[in-house]
């Protein structure tokens, strides 16, 4: 199973973003605290609209704790790292999280230094420091489920029909 987990994140609508986005894909969601907002807070639920109620999603005090009940292998994305996210084969392993790190620090050097070989960044130019955090989760776990052939994942619109667009 994929997973993304967000270390302290900051911006609400951030996150309620990458609910709708870990809804659309099967993901779960970690939280680790402290969360610079509410979950109720309606920016959180403006972004992630009607979803959700349908998302798995589990909240910890602190890193520490969410690694004592999340074994598995842990890939940490970093403008510091060095290899691309694309480096990686996603098609191993049984539970992979996807750890991203605050809006205004990133993930802490101490967690990082830990792990140096499973340290990563999305190439971007050098005009920018990083991606918006919502747009970096839905572009790895896109990739980790392109690698996985897209398991569990609809091919086809299934409200409106597969052959929609030929009527």
């Amino acid at each position: 199973m994929n997973h993304i987990v967000l270390y302290e994140p900051e911006i609400p609508q951030n996150t309620g973003n990458i609910m709708r986005t870990c809804v659309a894909t099967g993901t779960k969601l970690h939280l680790i605290e402290p969360l610079g907002f509410s979950l109720n807070e309606k920016q959180v639920k403006r972004s992630g609209v009607n979803y959700i109620d349908k998302l798995d999603y589990e909240v910890y005090e602190n890193f520490e704790s969410f690694k004592k009940k999340n074994p598995g292998i842990y890939y940490y994305f970093t403008r510091y790292g060095k290899k691309p996210h694309t480096s990686f084969d996603y098609t191993k392993g049984k539970n992979l999280y996807f750890i991203f790190g605050k809006e205004s620090t990133g993930i802490p050097k101490e967690i990082l230094q830990k792990d140096l070989d499973h340290c990563m960044r999305i190439p971007m130019t050098d005009q920018v420091r990083a991606l918006n955090l919502s747009n970096s989760c839905a572009i790895v776990i896109y990739e980790a489920l392109r690698q996985q052939g897209f398991e569990g994942l609809l091919q086809t619109e299934p409200h409106k029909g597969e052959n929609y667009l030929e009527r």
